[in-house]
C-alpha cells in the first residue's frame, strides 16, 4: 500500500514539474518567437527544404541535351504514350568544385593529388594518432585487458604526402613493377593506404582493393582473379599471407605497413617471397629515376572488390573518370570547408570512404584517421583517462554505416533509460520541443547549448555534418541522430558498381527516410516491375525499379563478361547500371528506396514480403542487436534469427524471473524466445507491419555477427545464403514447431 502511495506519489511530482517547465516553454515560445522569426527566417528553410530537386526528362532531351537542359522546358518534353520509365535529372547546377576541376582539366585521381599539393602544399593533409604504449588494465571484474596509452595526432602536410606517394610509386617500378599492372591493397583504414594507392595511381596502376574482413577463401579468389604479383597489407594482416600465399602463386612481393609498437615478423613465408617494409619501399622510391605514367581518365583506377550478400566477390571496374565524376557529384551536393576536419575510420575498400576521402583532399580537408577501437573515450582499446580519437582530433566531418548509427542511437535512448523518471520525461519534453520547431524551419540554440550539445560531446563536440552510405539508414534514427547530436545528417544512396554516386539528400531536406535526389553527373530511372506490382502509374508516387545512367557508372565486372551484359547496358552513348533496388520518386523529385528484388519472397498464401523493409522496421526495436527474417515460399509464415542486445536481453530476463544467467544462456530460453517474439509483435505494430509480415517464430543467436564471422558484409549488409546455411537446423526447427 506505502509502496503503491510513494509510486503515485513521485508520478505527480514528475508530472507537476514537467508541467512547470512545460508552462515556462511557452512563456519562453511568445517572448522569443518574434526574435527567432526575424533573425532565423524559417519560411525560407521551409521553402528550400520543400523545392523541386529533380524533374521527368525525355529519351529525345537524353541524346540532345545529355548535359543540360532548361528546367521551364521539361514538362512538356515527358513521354506521354510510355507507362513503363520514366527518367529523372536534377535542377542543381554544378557548384564552385566542380567547375574548378572542369577548368583545370582533373580527370584523374592522379591529377587530383597534383593539383591539392600545389593549392593546399603545408597544410595538414594526412594524421595518424601517436601509440605511446601498450599497457595491462585491470577491469572491474578482474580480467586484464591490453589498452593503448595515446599521444597527439602527427601531420604530414599536402606535399609531404603527395611526395611520399610519388616515391612510393617509383619504389614499386623500381622492384619490377610495370605501368598497368594489378596490385593488391589488403590493409585496414589508415595514411599509408591512401599514400600507396595514390602512388600506384602515379604509376598508372590500378589498385585491387581486398577488404580485411573477407576471408581466407575470398581474399585469395581476389588476388589469384588479377593476376598481381605484389600485395601490401599491414603488420596485422601480414601473418595470414603464411597460409595464403599456398593459395596465391603469382605473388612475390609483400609489402607490409608498420606497426607503431611491435616489430614485424617476416621469417616463415614461402620461399622465394620478398617481405619490404613501406618505409623500405619509399625509400628505395626517393633515389630512383624512374618518372611518373600519367594514367588517362578512361583508365582503370580500382578494381574493388564487393564483399558480395551473395555469392563469390565481384571485382568491379571504376575508372578514373568514374572516381572523378561521382567527386564532382558529391561536391555539388554536400558544403564542405577548407577548415573541415574529417575522421577517417570505414574501410577505404569501401567506395563510399574512397570517393568521400577523395573529396576532401579535392577540399583541402584534413583527414584525421581512426579505428572503431579507439574512436571515443569508451573505446575498447582506450586507457582509463586517456581521450578517444574523436576527442583528441575533434572533426567536423565524419562518414558512417546506418549499423553503427543505429547503435549510437540505442545508446542514447539506454543512457535516458537508466536516469530517474523525471529525466526520462524531461529529456522526451525538450526532444519533442526541438522536433516540432525544427519541422517548422527554426533553429533551437538554447536547448541545444543546454542539453543536446553534451550528447555532442561523445565525437569531439565540433561535428556539423554526418554522410551516411552503404544502407538504407531507418527515419527514426535518422531524425534521433539529427536531434540529439545537432548535425546535418545526410543520408545518400549509391552502389560498388556506380562508384557510390546516385543521389545525395539535400542538407536542407527536413525530411527522413529518404535518399536525396540525383547527383549533377547521373540520371535516375524507374523502371516497371510487374512481378511486384511496381509501376510508375502507381499512385500517389511513380515506383519501380531504380536503373543509374552516368559517368559514374562502371564498365562492369572483372572477368565476367555474362554478368556485365546482364547488370549493365548502353544507351545512346550513356552507360546503366540495373540495381535491383525499387524506389518511389516522390514530388519534389527525391528518391525513397522501398524495396528489393532479391529480398522478396512470395509466400505459400500469395503475399509477397520484403525481408530488407521487414528487417529495416525491425531493427528500431531496443532488444534487437541484429535480425535476418526468412521466408520459406512453401510456408505460410516467415521466421528470423535475431541477434539480441545484451543489455536490454538481461533487462527483459529479469523481468521474467530469470536473473543471474549468463547471456548463452538467455539466448537458449523458450521463455526468453517467446518474450522477444511478443515484444517484437507489438513493435510491428507500431510500425504497421501486416501480420503476415511479423515472424512467426524466432531463434536467438549467441553470437554477434561481424564481418570476421563472413555473416555480413564490411558495410555491415547481410549474407543471407551464409546465414542461412550456419542456421538452417534452427530454421527447420522454427517451421516445424
Amino acid at each position: 500500500m506505502f509502496i503503491e502511495d510513494d509510486a503515485q506519489m513521485d508520478s505527480f511530482w514528475v508530472q507537476s514539474a514537467l508541467g512547470a517547465i512545460k508552462a515556462i516553454a511557452f512563456v519562453y515560445d511568445i517572448i522569443t518567437l518574434p526574435v527567432y522569426l526575424v533573425i532565423q527566417r524559417p519560411w525560407i528553410r521551409r521553402q528550400e527544404s520543400r523545392r523541386v530537386k529533380a524533374t521527368p526528362i525525355s529519351k529525345k532531351l537524353l541524346v540532345d541535351e545529355p548535359t543540360k537542359y532548361a528546367p521551364d522546358d521539361i514538362e512538356a518534353k515527358i513521354i506521354k504514350n510510355d507507362d513503363t520509365e520514366l527518367t529523372y535529372r536534377t535542377t542543381e547546377p554544378p557548384r564552385d568544385v566542380h567547375v574548378k576541376m572542369l577548368q583545370e582539366n582533373i580527370d584523374t585521381l592522379e591529377k587530383v593529388f597534383n593539383y591539392v599539393a600545389k593549392t593546399h602544399s603545408t597544410k595538414r593533409c594526412l594524421g595518424t594518432r601517436q601509440i605511446l604504449s601498450e599497457e595491462d588494465e585491470t577491469q572491474p571484474n578482474g580480467r586484464v585487458f591490453k589498452k593503448y596509452n595515446m599521444g597527439d595526432y602527427k601531420w604530414k602536410n599536402f606535399i609531404e604526402a603527395e611526395r611520399m606517394a610519388a616515391s612510393f610509386g617509383r619504389g614499386l617500378r623500381e622492384l619490377g613493377l610495370s605501368p598497368r599492372m594489378n596490385i593488391v591493397i589488403f590493409a585496414e583504414t589508415r595514411a599509408e593506404w591512401m599514400i600507396a594507392a595514390h602512388g600506384c595511381f602515379k604509376q598508372a596502376m590500378p589498385i585491387v582493393t581486398v577488404y580485411a574482413t573477407l576471408g581466407d577463401d575470398g581474399v585469395a579468389h581476389c588476388i589469384t582473379e588479377t593476376e598481381v604479383t605484389t600485395v601490401i597489407t599491414s603488420h596485422d594482416l601480414l601473418p595470414k599471407f603464411k597460409t595464403l600465399l599456398a593459395k596465391c602463386p603469382n605473388v612475390d612481393t609483400i609489402i607490409y605497413m608498420e606497426d607503431q609498437l611491435h616489430k614485424t615478423e617476416t621469417t616463415g613465408f614461402k620461399e622465394g617471397v620478398k617481405v619490404l617494409p613501406f618505409a623500405q619501399v619509399v625509400k628505395i622510391g626517393n633515389d630512383s629515376k624512374f618518372e611518373n605514367v600519367p594514367p588517362k581518365a578512361e583508365d582503370n583506377a580500382i578494381i574493388m572488390y564487393t564483399s558480395g550478400s551473395t555469392g563469390t566477390p565481384k571485382g568491379v571496374l571504376l575508372s578514373h573518370k568514374n572516381c572523378i565524376a561521382t567527386m564532382k557529384g558529391f561536391c555539388d551536393m554536400v558544403t564542405i570547408y577548407p577548415e573541415d576536419v574529417l575522421i577517417g575510420f570505414l574501410p577505404l575498400a569501401h567506395v563510399f570512404e574512397l570517393v568521400a576521402e577523395s573529396v576532401c583532399l579535392m577540399t583541402g580537408v584534413s583527414i584525421g584517421y581512426s579505428t572503431p577501437l579507439t574512436l571515443i573515450d569508451t573505446s575498447s582499446k582506450i586507457k582509463r583517462g586517456c581521450m578517444g580519437d574523436a576527442s583528441v582530433l575533434k572533426p567536423t566531418c565524419m562518414t558512417s554505416v546506418p549499423l553503427i548509427l543505429d547503435r549510437i542511437s540505442k545508446g542514447i535512448n539506454d543512457k535516458v533509460n537508466s536516469g530517474s523518471a523525471f529525466r526520462k520525461a524531461l529529456f522526451k519534453f525538450l526532444y519533442q520541443y526541438k522536433v516540432k520547431w525544427v519541422q517548422r524551419g527554426y533553429q533551437t540554440p538554447f536547448i541545444d547549448s543546454l542539453v543536446f550539445k553534451k550528447v555532442a560531446k561523445l565525437m569531439g563536440g565540433r561535428v556539423r555534418i554526418i554522410m551516411s552510405g552503404g544502407a538504407p539508414l531507418s527515419a527514426d534514427t535518422h531524425e534521433q541522430i539529427k536531434t540529439c547530436l545537432c548535425v546535418d545528417l545526410i543520408q545518400g544512396y549509391g552502389l560498388t558498381e556506380t562508384t557510390s554516386g546516385a543521389t545525395v539528400m539535400d542538407y536542407r531536406d527536413m525530411t527522413y527516410g529518404r535518399t536525396g535526389g540525383p547527383l549533377t553527373v547521373c540520371d535516375i530511372r524507374l523502371v516497371n516491375w510487374e512481378e511486384g506490382n511496381y509501376r510508375i502509374t502507381n499512385k500517389p508516387y511513380p515506383q519501380g525499379e531504380v536503373l543509374i545512367g552516368g559517368d559514374c557508372v562502371s564498365q562492369g565486372y572483372y572477368k565476367l563478361p555474362g554478368k556485365t551484359n546482364e547488370d549493365f547496358f548502353e544507351e545512346d552513348g550513356r552507360r546503366w547500371f540495373k540495381t535491383g533496388d525499387i524506389g518511389e520518386v516522390q514530388t519534389d523529385g527525391v528518391l525513397k528506396i522501398i524495396d528489393r528484388k532479391k529480398d522478396l519472397v512470395k509466400l505459400q498464401a500469395g503475399e509477397y514480403v520484403s525481408l530488407g523493409k521487414v528487417e529495416s522496421e525491425l531493427k528500431t526495436c531496443g532488444i534487437i542487436e541484429n535480425i535476418c527474417v526468412y521466408g520459406d515460399p512453401s510456408k505460410q509464415f516467415t521466421v528470423a534469427l535475431v541477434v539480441p542486445n545484451q543489455k536490454h536481453l538481461e533487462d527483459l530476463a529479469e523481468r521474467h524471473g530469470l536473473k543471474n544467467k549468463t547471456y548463452e544462456e538467455l539466448c537458449s530460453s523458450p521463455i526468453m524466445e517467446k518474450a522477444i517474439l511478443k515484444e517484437i509483435s507489438e513493435h510491428a505494430r507500431k510500425c504497421k507491419l501486416q501480420k503476415y509480415e511479423v515472424p512467426a517464430a524466432i531463434t536467438l543467436c549467441k553470437e554477434v555477427w561481424s564481418p570476421d564471422m563472413g555473416l555480413v558484409t564490411a558495410a555491415f549488409k547481410l549474407k543471407r545464403k551464409d546465414i542461412q546455411d550456419k542456421y538452417q537446423h534452427d530454421i527447420n526447427r522454427m517451421y516445424a514447431s
